[in-house]
């Protein structure tokens, strides 16, 4: 659907060079939710620009089905441009046009009828949950709903790629969930492939399929939400990580914490997709002699599943326990001794 082959932006200024994006490559398949996810400064919101060439790259191509974008020529990109909607974090309204006429803006420059217009515009106001809102002027809606605007908006003429710059960070917690539960709804809805940036990891955490982690305008970590989450590797993503997970666990390996468990094996039981559901616990501790106590964990949900890990204390005979990792360790969870008993 989305190949980016090399793509760089250079800003020179005062006869100094910045690299805002340098030698990105990236496959975008088509209806995924895609989360490029970097702390400020770390080129993204640029990334998302070179797309649809609201920056133009230095060098670099885009190409979206079979079509080089970085090679269109003015003409040409401005039709693109209707496959390629795009919302923004501060919504980007017009603040004397009702909501309706917002939504109908893109289909007056596309040259579409009234008649026409006016049945789109209803159908974008239903699906983005803004019925009864249609005459309302951007200074009496929340933010949610003025981002409801921005997406409908951004839908009008049936785009094939909606871009979402930062497009959740300047709501509540409540209001992002549901803006983000929007958006998964229109992607299943209408297929439509979504590129997504953020500096938020519970956002990527809650909707996108795959993730890509930017580090001064390159991608240092890539690939689907549950690997990255599960088994980060560059420092920048361990971060990221700690903001949904939590700081790593290593207290639970301190001596002064050992003395207080004593007894038994600390097991870290790492859970990945439909392992996670699984009542192993339960299971372990009907099937053999030993007693199993959580010490803590941390389960989440995300697109392809859930993920996490669980510490455990197991006592018990040594056969017995034995037996038991054998058992753990012929399903799908895996299992780490932390310490012997």
């Amino acid at each position: 659907m989305i190949v980016i082959e090399q793509l760089s932006k250079i800003f020179k200024t005062n006869h100094q060079e910045f690299k805002a994006v340098d030698n990105m490559s990236l496959k975008i398949e088509k209806g995924e939710i895609f989360g490029v996810i970097g702390y400020s400064g770390a080129g993204k919101s640029t990334f998302i620009r070179l797309i649809n060439r609201l920056e133009e790259p230095t060098s670099g191509t885009v190409e979206i089905e079979g079509q080089n974008v970085t090679g269109l020529s003015k003409h040409d990109l401005r039709i693109k441009r209707q496959e390629i909607g795009m919302i923004f974090q501060h919504f980007n309204l017009l603040w004397s046009r009702t909501v309706e006429e917002n939504i109908a803006f893109p289909l007056e420059i596309a040259g579409v009828s009234k008649g026409e217009s006016a049945k789109r515009v209803q159908e974008l106001i239903d699906l983005v949950g803004l019925t009864g809102k249609e005459k309302n002027y951007p200074s009496q809606l929340s933010g949610g709903q003025k981002q409801r605007v921005g997406i409908a908006r951004a839908l009008a003429n049936n785009p094939k790629v909606l871009l979402c710059d930062e497009a959740t960070s300047a709501l509540d917690p409540e209001t992002t969930d549901a803006i983000l539960g929007l958006l998964v709804d229109i992607n299943e809805k209408l297929g439509l492939t979504i590129i997504l940036i953020t500096h938020e990891m519970h956002v990527i955490q809650k909707i996108c399929h795959n993730v890509a982690v930017m580090e001064s305008g390159r991608i240092v970590e890539q690939g689907s939400v549950l690997d990255v989450f599960s088994y980060p590797k560059m420092p920048v993503t361990k971060k990221f990580v700690e903001q949904v997970m939590g700081k790593p666990d290593d207290e639970l390996t301190d001596d002064l914490l050992l003395e207080h468990i004593s007894d038994g094996h600390i097991l870290k039981l790492q859970f990945v997709k439909e392992t996670a559901n699984q009542a192993i616990i339960s299971e372990v501790a009907k099937k053999y002699e030993v007693d199993v106590n959580i010490i803590q964990g941390n389960i989440k949900q995300t697109q392809e599943g859930a993920y996490g890990s669980l510490y455990v204390q197991m006592t018990g005979e040594l056969t017995a326990v034995e037996d038991a990792l054998q058992f753990i360790r012929s399903t799908s969870v895996d299992v780490e001794v932390i310490s012997h008993g």
